[in-house]
């Protein structure tokens, strides 16, 4: 059985795929009555699996009419992941970004869970035993060699 964070996820995901555009409002006190918990708990998984390196767009607003929008930003082509690359990784990230940025192409089906693994051993702290800042440049400088590397092979 999937835990609270789990299942909220699963939940407003759900919701996402069933839109057109891929964008949902829903109120804060509504889906913590839902799943019987406080809206902080809300807030938590928001902010951990629904952030902008994972691929969405979250928008709020407090308040007695408040919402929470959530807009799935999706990438097409290997031209867009390219571009998301430069805007997003740019010449330095850390270790959280890249993950975000890596479970997104996941997602996304522009690399496979093995290919995944290979990218998040890679750039991982763990590996990268270079002090910081050089630390978020080299694991910047792999992840868009990497990506690019796959993303030109599988074009062929």
């Amino acid at each position: 059985m999937p835990n609270l964070c789990q299942a909220i996820e699963g939940y407003l995901k759900r919701l996402l795929e069933s839109t057109v555009d891929g964008a949902i409002e829903i109120q804060r006190a509504e889906l913590a009555n839902r799943f019987s918990c406080v809206p902080s708990q809300i807030n938590y998984v928001l902010e951990t699996r629904f952030s902008l390196e994972r691929g969405y767009l979250v928008e709020s607003r407090r308040g007695g009419g408040g919402f929470i929008r959530i807009q799935k930003l999706r990438w097409d082509t290997a031209a867009e992941v390219v571009e998301a690359l430069e805007a997003d990784v740019g010449d330095a990230v850390d270790q959280s970004a890249a993950e975000g940025f890596v479970h997104r192409l996941e997602e996304a089906g522009f690399v496979t869970s093995r290919e995944a693994a290979l990218i998040r051993a890679a750039v991982d702290r763990n590996t990268l035993r270079v002090d910081l800042p050089w630390r978020d440049v080299l694991r910047a400088n792999l992840l868009k060699r990497m990506v690019v590397a796959l993303l030109r092979h599988a074009g062929g």
